[in-house]
């Protein structure tokens, strides 16, 4: 089984794994840089990091329409509930759960959440994916924290880190996560969706090579990387 990653823009995976597809923090209709829709994901489970609407917006269109089950923190799996999700699991933050495709636990991340009709979104996370191909972490919205020396002690196949800045940790900082989780290969997102967020990926790729032993991997929204 050959497990691929789609980088949907942003923050928005579909990753498939053996026979399942998951999407993380769907953000489609309303993503410059989407280069599908949301009508066109076929999900089912999809993993949500924080409440945040550049990560929600889709959920719940796509849950109704494929049945997927949304995996998140207890308290935004409450929330899609009041909005018709039917199947969630919630977990929470340091917690594994073996799933049908794989092993999913919650990593801490240093950032807010807020669901978009101003609800709590309880605390932000990233997702340490155990795969039968290989450990996948999505560090999702986060600063740098040192922490990321443990999540990396599981192995990483691949990192996906934000190098945005502005709203989460940018180019010089993820060179300091990438020393700390010590991935093979590393790959960025959450940048180039707007003005605050622009970065040249080809910039950071060079500086991962000279500074760090992983091996960048940039895509372009659309691009698939496959462990």
């Amino acid at each position: 089984t050959m497990t691929k990653l789609t980088w949907l823009g942003h923050g928005t995976w579909a990753i498939e794994t053996g026979s399942h597809k998951l999407i993380l923090d769907p953000f489609l209709n309303d993503n410059p840089a989407a280069p599908i829709t949301a009508d066109d994901v076929d999900a089912d489970f999809i993993l949500v990091s924080h409440g945040h609407f550049d990560h929600v917006a889709d959920v719940v269109p796509i849950a109704k329409r494929t049945g997927a089950m949304v995996i998140a923190l207890f308290d935004i799996c409450q929330w899609f509930e009041k909005q018709g999700v039917e199947k969630t699991h919630g977990q929470n933050i340091g917690g594994a759960w073996k799933h049908p495709f794989g092993t999913v636990k919650m990593t801490i991340a240093h950032h807010s959440s807020t669901m978009p009709d101003g609800s709590p979104g309880g605390d932000p996370a990233g997702f340490l994916l155990s795969l039968a191909d290989g450990n996948v972490y999505f560090a999702c919205d986060t600063a740098l924290f040192t922490d990321m020396q443990w999540i990396g002690r599981a192995g990483l196949d691949l990192a996906v880190l934000p190098i945005g800045d502005n709203y989460t940790m940018g180019p010089e900082d993820s060179i300091e996560a990438i020393k700390l989780l010590k991935p093979k290969r590393v790959a960025p997102a959450h940048y180039n969706t707007w003005p605050p967020i622009e970065q040249d990926a080809n910039a950071w790729a060079e500086m991962v090579k000279k500074r760090t032993d992983a091996e960048p991997v940039v895509v372009q929204p659309g691009g698939v990387i496959e462990l």
